[in-house]
């Protein structure tokens, strides 16, 4: 007779009541979703890296629940959250405070979406500008016995262009030339090669150009993937380059404590880098870059590798930097 193995004991999940832990909405809610933990897990269901601005932020005779910043390019965020289910009410005011605050990614929170605002959400990221994206989520709470309460963000509607390959009409525009076409099936595979491998920094959207920028922290700074037609350090357009750079903006007083510290950088890094920070530009940049050849598709995986790597060792030691300014 054999003995079976004793079953790991494995616990179950059960819902939680979202106003058990936040009873009212300015109070409990917005405090909760505007502290720095809440929007890593808010800013990992978007893919997008958030840096709070402001709460309770006044648009004409309303105020804006939050505002934040996505670091990659230091455009506004407009977060409006409510613990019941969506109304009326509430697409009115995010569409005031879009207006207002010229905001280009625009998230409503709620705990249950109504089908017609997830319709009145779809319906305007097919219809508004490219510059304009809606994001609707809701918010649930689980428990494993008598675990802490954990938070869930579920994706309700989210832009057209969001889901993987849907800009293809950008690719077909006349307007796009083969090698900037070339580029954004390369950024396309790049962020398929990165998902869901846990790397710290987040690729963004694929667009038909030669650089793709990821937050780091902070608005201002930024990681930077190349892929260019120009090898700098062949001096040719007659070989690609792809190239990790680290990234500042208004170099002239922000540059200056990486530039100072090039070698610890370094050390950290294991391995050196091109420092560029000219005293006429308003932008400074270090970076490593290889020879590439994009034409050769069979070798993208390996240049994604590469990029992947060194972004991901940069996103690290220079993140560690940014985040003590």
């Amino acid at each position: 007779m054999t003995s079976s193995s004793p079953v790991s004991p494995a616990g179950r999940l059960e819902p939680v009541d979202i106003k058990s832990s936040w009873p009212r909405e300015d109070s409990d809610f917005t405090p909760w979703l505007a502290n720095e933990d809440s929007l890593v897990l808010l800013g990992d269901t978007l893919g997008l890296e958030l840096e709070l601005v402001e709460t309770e932020k006044g648009v004409g005779a309303f105020r804006a629940d939050i505002v934040c910043k996505d670091t990659a390019d230091g455009s506004f965020v407009l977060i409006e959250n409510q613990l019941e289910r969506t109304d009326h009410t509430h697409l009115g005011q995010i569409l005031t405070y879009a207006a207002g605050l010229s905001a280009v990614t625009i998230v409503w929170i709620a705990s249950r979406f109504r089908e017609e605002h997830r319709a009145a959400l779809d319906w305007l990221n097919e219809n508004t500008n490219d510059k304009l994206q809606f994001f609707g989520l809701e918010i649930e709470l689980w428990k494993i016995g008598n675990s802490l309460p954990a938070p869930k963000f579920n994706m309700v509607c989210k832009p057209n262009d969001w889901v993987k390959g849907a800009i293809r009409r950008i690719i077909d525009s006349p307007e796009i030339t083969p090698t900037k076409a070339l580029q954004q099936e390369f950024w396309q595979s790049f962020s398929d090669y990165c998902d869901g491998k846990g790397y710290h920094f987040k690729p963004t959207k694929a667009s038909p150009k030669h650089w793709m920028d990821m937050a780091v922290g902070k608005t201002g700074y930024n990681i930077t993937a190349i892929a260019s037609r120009w090898n700098s350090s062949e001096s040719t357009y007659d070989s690609w380059e792809i190239r990790a750079e680290f990234v500042v903006s208004n170099a002239e007083t922000h540059f200056a404590p990486f530039d100072e510290s090039r070698q610890a950088i370094e050390d950290e890094l294991g391995f050196q880098l091109h420092w560029h920070n000219p005293e006429d530009k308003k932008m400074a940049r270090a970076w490593i870059g290889t020879k590439a050849n994009l034409f050769d598709k069979s070798s993208w995986a390996e240049a994604c590798e590469w990029l992947a790597t060194h972004l991901q060792t940069m996103h690290q030691v220079f993140g560690n930097r940014v985040k003590q300014i």
